[in-house]
Order: C-alpha cells, then sequence, then structure tokens
C-alpha cells in the first residue's frame, strides 16, 4: 500500500471492506458491516524556545461487527492484509456465537441510509515540514511571552496537523468513504508575580489551515489571559448570576445532549426523561443541529452505520423536539434512528431574542461571576445535580472588578436551563457545539 492520506485511498479501502463482509457471508453472518480507515499526523511542540517533541503519527484500521440473526460480534485490527482482514471476520463469527440474543441488534434500516452522500469539503491538507512546523510553534511562544515580563513560563506551543480517510460498507449494499483533516494551533503560558502564579491557555482548530487564526494572536491571547488571572481572589458563599464564557458554555449544552441521547433514555440514566416534547429552556432558546457545515469540525455525510445525516432542530422555542439516536437506541425506544450513531454533527446554539455582546452581557448580569475554566467532573446526568470548580472574574457594576479563583458553582442543569437570560453573540465554531456566552439568572457560588 501507498504512504499517502488522501482520497486516492479510497479504493483500497473499499476492497478491503469488500473482503470483510464477502468472508462475514461465507462465514455464516446474516447482516455485516465494517469500517476501514488510514491516518497520519505531525505534532511539534516548542517550549521556551526549544524544541519539546516532535511526533509523526500513522494509524490503520480496521474494524468488523457481523450479525448472526440477533447475536453480535466485534472484531478489530491494524494489519490490512487480506489473511489478517479474514481472521478478524473469523474472531468476530466466533465472538456472536457466544453472545446472547438481542431482538433490537442488527444494521440501519437500508431506507435511512445515504445513498448520495454530499461533499462537504472537509479536506484540505497542511503541506507543512516539522522544521516549518517548529517555527511556527517558535513564533506562537515568542509572540505570547513577549506580552508581559510576567510571563515567566510556559508549557509550549502546539502545531498539531492530521489528515484521514475512512471507508464505511455494510451488507445493505452501502459503501462509501471520504477524506478529512484536522489542523490545531496552541499555546499555554505562565505568570508569575511574587508568590502568585497563574496559568492559562489559547487555542484554534480548522479543517483547513486557511482558517486558523494567526499563530501569533494566539500567543498573544494565551498571554493576555494567564496575565489577567494574576492576583486572583477567593469569593465568600454567596448567590449570585453566572456567565458562562462560550468555552464553557459548549459544556452546558454537552450535558444536555448527554441526557437525551438515547443509551441514557432506554437505560433510564437521564434526568431528563421522556423529555421529547417538554419545555425545559426559556421560549428564546434555539438548538439546530446542521451536519452539512461546509468545512464544519463535526460535519459529516452520514453517520457510523451510514444513515443519512439531515438538518434538525433539537430545541425549539424551549422546547425538546426529540432524542439523539441510532438505530439500535432508536428501537429500544420504538422510534427512527436520527443519524447520530457515533454522536452529535454541528449543533448550532441561537436566541430568537437577538444575541448580546460580551460587554452587554455583563451589564445586564450588573454584578456576577464570569466563568472562563471549570474543573472537576460534577455533574450528576441522573439527577442533574451541578457542582463544579471555577475560576474567571468577578463583574462589578457590569464590568470585570478582579480574578477569582478556588470557588465552586453549585445548582440543578434542569433550573440552571430554565433560568438562562441571554446567549451571547461571541460564538464559539472551535468545536462540535457551536454557542456564544451563556448569562444563568443566579447560581450558588461557594468560597470562603
Amino acid at each position: 500500500m501507498s504512504q499517502e492520506v488522501d482520497r486516492s485511498r479510497i479504493p483500497e479501502l473499499e476492497a478491503i471492506v469488500r473482503v470483510a463482509l464477502a468472508e462475514a457471508q461465507r462465514g455464516g453472518a446474516t447482516q455485516a458491516e465494517a469500517d476501514a480507515s488510514l491516518h497520519r499526523g505531525l505534532t511539534a511542540t516548542v517550549r521556551l524556545g526549544e524544541v519539546d517533541t516532535i511526533e509523526y503519527h500513522r494509524d490503520r484500521g480496521l474494524g468488523v461487527t457481523v450479525y448472526l440473526g440477533t447475536r453480535k460480534g466485534s472484531a478489530s485490527t491494524a494489519d490490512l492484509r487480506p489473511e489478517a482482514v479474514c481472521d478478524t471476520v473469523a474472531k468476530a463469527c466466533a465472538i456472536a456465537r457466544h453472545t446472547a440474543e438481542d431482538p433490537y441488534a442488527g444494521l440501519a434500516d437500508e431506507a435511512d441510509l445515504a445513498r448520495a452522500p454530499p461533499d462537504l469539503d472537509l479536506d484540505h491538507p497542511w503541506p507543512i515540514s516539522p522544521e516549518e512546523a517548529v517555527e511556527l510553534a517558535r513564533r506562537c511562544e515568542d509572540a505570547g511571552r513577549a506580552v508581559d515580563a510576567r510571563l515567566t513560563n510556559s508549557e509550549g506551543a502546539t502545531i498539531a496537523t492530521h489528515r484521514g480517510v475512512r471507508v464505511y460498507g455494510n451488507s445493505l449494499g452501502f459503501l462509501s468513504g471520504y477524506p478529512s483533516t484536522s489542523h490545531t494551533v496552541s499555546c499555554v503560558l505562565l505568570a508569575r508575580d511574587g508568590e502568585d502564579m497563574q496559568r492559562d491557555h489559547w487555542y484554534a482548530t480548522a479543517r483547513d489551515p486557511g482558517d486558523l487564526e494567526a499563530v501569533e494572536r494566539i500567543g498573544r491571547r494565551a498571554g493576555e489571559r494567564a496575565v489577567a488571572r494574576l492576583g486572583a481572589r477567593r469569593l465568600g458563599t454567596c448567590e449570585a448570576p453566572v456567565l458562562f464564557a462560550p468555552e464553557v458554555a459548549r459544556g452546558l449544552c454537552g450535558h444536555f445532549v448527554a441526557a437525551i441521547r438515547g443509551s441514557s433514555q432506554y437505560r433510564r440514566s437521564s434526568f431528563l426523561l421522556g423529555a421529547a416534547g417538554e419545555s425545559v429552556f426559556p421560549p428564546f432558546v434555539q438548538m439546530r443541529e446542521r451536519p452539512h457545515l461546509v468545512k464544519g469540525v463535526a460535519s459529516s455525510p452520514f453517520d457510523a452505520e451510514g444513515v443519512a445525516t439531515r438538518d434538525r432542530d433539537l430545541v425549539l422555542d424551549g422546547v425538546v423536539q426529540g432524542y439523539v439516536l441510532s438505530s439500535y437506541s432508536a428501537r429500544r425506544l420504538g422510534l427512527k434512528t436520527t443519524g447520530n450513531a457515533g454522536g452529535l454533527h454541528n449543533l448550532l446554539v441561537e436566541s430568537s431574542a437577538g444575541a448580546e455582546s460580551p460587554a452587554a452581557l455583563m451589564r445586564r448580569m450588573g454584578h456576577g461571576l464570569l466563568v472562563t475554566e471549570l474543573m472537576g467532573q460534577g455533574v450528576n446526568g441522573v439527577t442533574g445535580d451541578y457542582s463544579r470548580g471555577a475560576t474567571g472574574f468577578w463583574v462589578e457594576g457590569g464590568e470585570i472588578a478582579f480574578p477569582v479563583q478556588e470557588v465552586t458553582i453549585a445548582g440543578n442543569l434542569r433550573d440552571m436551563y430554565r433560568r438562562i437570560v441571554a446567549v451571547g453573540s461571541d460564538v464559539d465554531l472551535r468545536g462540535g457545539i457551536r454557542t456564544g456566552s451563556m448569562l444563568i439568572e443566579a447560581m450558588t457560588i461557594a468560597g470562603e
């Protein structure tokens, strides 16, 4: 096999998938599916002006799932030679013969498969050498450290570029694949003033390297954020409004998505059990899944089962419109798949009341806590109880007064969602959930 990882490899991977499906049929499988992929990447990190690490990544893999009636078996391999593919299929069949019957097991319904997958322009290689990556990382870190003399240390600046190609096929006749890329620039800096030491970071990620922020800007942003945290204080315990910056507001939406995921629903392990049709958010909150955004970080023409991805409303006027379902979880719930095997694809969080700037949100808040970073895993997906360590800034008179550290914010997600006051215009495009800042009317802030 050649060393390139691009669209030209799709026929080779299709041939491997066909071998796996044919072997599964010979092994007695009533249904089968296979997913073959190749990945290559480069990561370079510079710390304090010196090369810290240079890593090359090269991965290949094949995952095979077979169904013997309603018995399911899966196996995988990193060896894509025909004999290894056949051995992997044999192992999957052997596993299936020893598993319990599951009436919900099986491939996606044929009518749901993506017969004409769209081209979403996800493949934008970055032909960068290790030397060029090191130079960019050095420029990023240098720009950050130059922001302030108190930036005395660094955890480094990193350039990472990855390219992969994936082909999925099943015994219903579906066979398709596409290449994709992902590129990231990040910087982590430490500021010191006497005994006070603070750390912060910034990063950018995109499918197309041309869409990344300039490396100098990323470094400066990391430096400014670290310096701004110097002199951080603790707060006395109180109840006050809390403004989540976009990068942490994304997590609030992620907890909602996890709660309406099909597996959480059929296992009855969700604080939003049976929430379809229920008003969970204020009427101005809208959440829309848009899987076909060109060059989108989480865009995909089909899900992990080959099901066509489609635009849909997840929350409309504050009301939950449905769940996040794979074929299996849909069958367990007596519903139809939503094309979300493998996850959600570009969730856009919007406000029909109009998005406000961060400055306008702080003025509306008056006084309260602006949260820029969260720590810990204190979220109970069954009860919705929420308690996490937080750092950020105290706001007085609609303006930042001083940095804050070592506090805990607490509440219940159901109550927090109902008490969202506004959504900001500062939308963070770096992840699969695109949201601006979120202002919550009040939460408990535990400090001294």
